[in-house]
């Protein structure tokens, strides 16, 4: 018994090996045992992924003469055993490998009250992914500038490399002098004091045991003289435009205002404009019309006109008519003269009548 523990402790430590592969590449996990020639019917086969000391789960079975290889969700399609596993080559592959798969597995092979098992311990890198590559900072002269690499993914560690391309045919040159490589985060370098010796293609290399990938970045400096030209026309530009607006605006209101002015005009009413005065004619005056004033108005003249038939009447009224009398009739009386009434529109008094001769005879019969 005690040869015997010490055979199967000896298996033990040749079995137990380590396999480091690339995620999705593929791997063959070796489990080599010689009870397949034992009876047949009773052979088993198992793999068993340990997660933790307490957990694990099932890869793949052969059992009752039949193989289970969809008891792993996750590797469902990917597990199999590689030969003849009946003959002694139990060994497990497993393709398009995934970070989860990484891990310690046992295979176990029991047939006719004797066991054989294997321990394998398989590591899983995954190459980093393509670097994000950034500019932070001016690409102006004098200026400073930092080139900024990251890697979303990937087996750690992961280094970065910074590296200046040739424009001719791309060969990786060293950085220029003004760079300085920050040791706390290597994906990042500064680029201080600008010129234009620092223009050109910069490349980040991330690089892991897995592999690399990288990303490029262009770097052109400009005159600091050349931006303040640009900045003046610009300002320029914008002030040009802005006068030409206002002028354009300017001028259209001074029409319109012209307009509006032009169609108030004639609907406006002087208040301070003097009534016209009407001019009143003497009654002795022999013509009135005559002797009005040219500049007047039309309105002056029908006032004049209205004043002397007005005298008129009133004079003809104030003069007594005397008529013979008829025969057989006493002589009129006298009429008194009707006198004008103050504030008419004539202010001397009306002249005296003369009475003819035969009046005067005609009333003495």
């Amino acid at each position: 018994p005690l040869c015997l523990a010490a055979c199967c402790s000896a298996w033990l430590c040749e079995a137990q090996t380590e396999f480091k592969r690339v995620a999705e590449e593929n791997v063959t996990l070796p489990c080599h045992h010689r009870l397949g020639l034992l009876e047949q019917g009773s052979l088993d086969i198992e793999w068993l992924l340990h997660i933790s000391e307490t957990v694990q789960k099932a890869v793949i079975t052969y059992s009752g003469g039949r193989v289970y290889d969809d008891l792993n969700e996750e590797q469902k399609g990917r597990v199999s055993f590689t030969s003849n596993f009946l003959a002694g080559d139990a060994s497990l592959q497993i393709i398009s490998l995934q970070s989860s798969d990484a891990g310690k597995y046992i295979c176990k092979v029991k047939n006719a009250g004797q066991y054989e098992w294997a321990r394998i311990t398989l590591k899983v890198v995954e190459k980093p992914s393509k670097p994000k590559c950034w500019l932070e900072g001016e690409m102006l002269e004098g200026k400073e500038l930092s080139l900024q690499c990251r890697s979303a993914s990937g087996t750690a560690p992961i280094s970065y490399r910074w590296q200046r391309l040739s424009e001719e045919d791309e060969r990786a040159e060293h950085l220029p002098p003004n760079s300085r490589v920050n040791i706390s985060n290597p994906g990042q370098v500064l680029l201080k004091n600008l010129t234009q010796m620092s223009t050109g293609l910069y490349q980040c290399v991330a690089t892991n045991e897995a592999g690399q990938e990288s990303c490029v970045l262009q770097v052109t400096v400009q005159h600091a003289q050349n931006i303040g030209m640009i900045a003046g026309a610009v300002c320029g530009v914008v002030v040009g435009l802005s006068l030409l607006f206002l002028v354009v605006r300017l001028t259209i209101r001074r029409k319109e205002k012209k307009r509006y002015e032009e169609e108030e005009a004639p609907n406006e009413i002087r208040e301070d404009a003097e009534a016209p005065k009407a001019h009143l004619v003497k009654p002795s005056s022999s013509s009135s019309g005559s002797r009005s004033s040219r500049s007047g108005s039309s309105s002056t003249r029908s006032t004049a006109n209205s004043a002397s038939r007005s005298q008129r009447t009133l004079s003809t009224e104030a003069t007594p008519h005397l008529t013979p009398p008829q025969y057989g009739q006493r002589p009129a009386e006298r009429r008194e003269p009707v006198r004008a009434e103050p504030g008419s529109l004539a202010k001397a008094a009306a002249p005296a009548v003369m009475l003819p001769a035969h009046s005067r005879a005609f009333q003495t019969v």
